[in-house]
């Protein structure tokens, strides 16, 4: 595969360098500030050309190959810029399952940022073993009515619309009997309420829906065929993960190196075997990402690149919450707060003074919490493990315990 850039792609890598460079500053990064202004960011880049690059024409996007989306996470990656929205799984999802309709009338807003989504797949009582969900649709005239609950739906509180995985045949295998609805989330019977986490934040939030509707043609894929189209859509999720995240690893990993300088500590031997371990492990995603855009490129569609998509999104979650636990101890007690360097005073008389929520985690402490959930999200790394080992190395199943005798 050839790594150099394309006349016309170097051209736009340049504007796009550019254009980020005048965009610095004006966004938040992360944090509940971030979410709160995801949708701003979205339709900036979207307005700059630099959204939606490789997505059909007739919805909004410029019909380029999937390579300009990689440049677009590469340089953002390098400018420190906000992440792109990652909603190239649900535009796939639609072009793949939905039908024309649907299609012309999500697709562009969803592409040019004028409509913001949320995912509503896991419940309470169904995370790993989501097709036990407990949410229900039952048909009213040409409305679907909706009772039950989500939860971890991220950007919930800003969503225009949300995509449900609900119940819409209770008597059939339960796999066979979901569907993919498409919801708006400003009607009464939805409330949303947010899961403040450790660091204060609250990214995640509970999705409760009581005798919510929407239309009946709202469903992508059909009516109790919507297993089938979330594991697509989480399927290239996963896959895509890989492609560009090692950019952003590999400017932590920088930001690391420079702070166990900093510190003092790059020479403890624990700390530099910690460094290399997870620039080593930054490497492999790099080549696998690459392998997996070289199959997307060449449009290869195998059991291999679904394969592929799961071991590296398992990957790298480890890998990440592994250096986080690394960061935390190059930077030490650093890491608990904002201010590394208080006013006269010790921090216990400094908090009592000012308050306790004066002092919050820092930005270093909330990726550490962060970096526990990239474990979980997308399908727990256990789940992934199953799925490689039946699906793709033949392994059986675990038997299940023999039930008890009376």
């Amino acid at each position: 595969m050839d790594f150099r850039d394309s006349v016309e792609e170097a051209a736009f890598r340049d504007r796009l360098r550019g254009w980020l460079t005048e965009q610095k500053g004006k966004f938040p990064t992360s944090g509940d500030a971030y979410w709160a202004k995801a949708g701003d960011w979205h339709r900036a880049l979207y307005a700059a050309g630099f959204f939606g690059t490789s997505w059909p024409k007739q919805y909004g996007g410029q019909g380029l190959p999937p390579v300009y989306d990689v440049i677009v996470d590469e340089e953002i990656a390098k400018a420190g810029a906000p992440a792109r929205p990652s909603l190239g799984y649900l535009v796939v999802g639609f072009s793949a399952h939905a039908g024309e309709e649907i299609r012309e009338r999500f697709l562009p807003g969803m592409i040019n940022g004028s409509e913001r989504w949320c995912q509503g797949f896991s419940e309470p009582d169904s995370g790993s073993d989501l097709a036990s969900l407990k949410t229900t649709a039952v048909q009213d005239g040409d409305e679907w009515v909706i009772n039950g609950q989500k939860v971890w739906t991220t950007q919930a509180q800003f969503a225009d619309y949300c995509f449900v995985l609900a119940r819409t045949d209770p008597d059939v295998k339960k796999q066979a009997g979901i569907s993919y609805l498409l919801v708006p989330m400003d009607q009464p019977g939805i409330e949303v309420r947010g899961i403040v986490q450790p660091d204060g934040t609250a990214e995640f939030n509970e999705v409760f829906f009581t005798d919510a509707r929407c239309p009946i043609d709202n469903v992508v894929g059909g009516v109790n065929n919507g297993w089938k189209v979330a594991n697509d859509t989480l399927g290239f999720e996963r896959g895509m993960s890989a492609t560009t995240g090692h950019r952003r690893f590999e400017e932590e990993y920088r930001r690391m190196v420079a702070m166990a300088r900093e510190r003092g500590v790059i020479d403890d031997p624990t700390v530099r075997q910690g460094l290399m371990r997870y620039y080593t492990k930054i490497q492999i995603l790099r080549i696998n990402g690459l392998r997996s855009l070289t199959q997307t490129l060449n449009k290869t569609k195998d059991m291999g690149v679904v394969s592929l998509g799961l071991t590296n999104k398992m990957f790298w979650s480890e890998m990440h919450r592994d250096a986080m636990e690394l960061a935390l101890d190059i930077f030490g007690p650093a890491s608990m707060l904002i201010d590394t360097a208080p006013p006269s005073g010790s921090w216990p008389a400094v908090m009592r003074a000012k308050g306790r929520d004066t002092y919050k985690p820092s930005p270093m402490m909330s990726a550490f919490f962060f970096s526990r959930s990239e474990t979980i999200w997308g399908g727990t790394a256990e789940i992934q493990r199953n799925i490689v080992g039946e699906k793709f190395l033949g392994l059986p199943r675990e038997p299940k315990a023999p039930a008890a005798s009376s």
